[in-house]
């Protein structure tokens, strides 16, 4: 990476990964750790965090004996594009409650922190409203994107 990130360089190599991923299907073994550093020019622990996102969004899993292989099928969006979908395909209008943390963790298989995070991020762009003691309601509506 060669300028330092806001967002954080590790999210970028996680996209990076992700894209590459998506572009070539054939491949299921994914380089080396040593050989992601030289090629996104990071430090190992950054290659080691971008991976542990895309296992988190159940892209690759790691082998042992093999490293880090794409996981064959299922779906690749990330939690946060899956989250955020979830509020056409269930459906829901502006004033809506949005499910809960509990029933995300279930529905999309990762752990709390995981989907705490993306809620955050969801706050963060104005799409959910949370009253505490409440739950979460949507606020927004997302601007559809185009997948290729």
């Amino acid at each position: 990476m060669p300028q330092a990130s806001p967002r954080g360089t590790y999210l970028q190599v996680s996209e990076a990964l992700r894209q590459q991923i998506e572009l070539r299907n054939a491949d299921s073994v994914l380089p080396s750790e040593a050989a992601l550093m030289r090629v996104h020019d990071v430090s190992r622990n950054t290659v080691r965090r971008a991976l542990k996102v895309l296992e988190a969004d159940g892209v690759v899993e790691s082998a042992p004996g093999i490293g880090w292989r794409v996981v064959q099928g299922g779906d690749r969006r990330s939690l946060a594009q899956r989250m955020t979908d979830l509020i056409a395909e269930d459906s829901l209008a502006v004033g809506d409650t949005y499910p809960s943390e509990a029933k995300l963790c279930e529905r999309f298989g990762s752990s709390r922190t995981a989907v705490r995070r993306v809620l955050a991020q969801m706050e963060g762009n104005g799409l959910l409203f949370t009253v505490h003691g409440k739950g979460r309601t949507v606020r927004a509506l997302p601007t559809p994107t185009v997948r290729p």
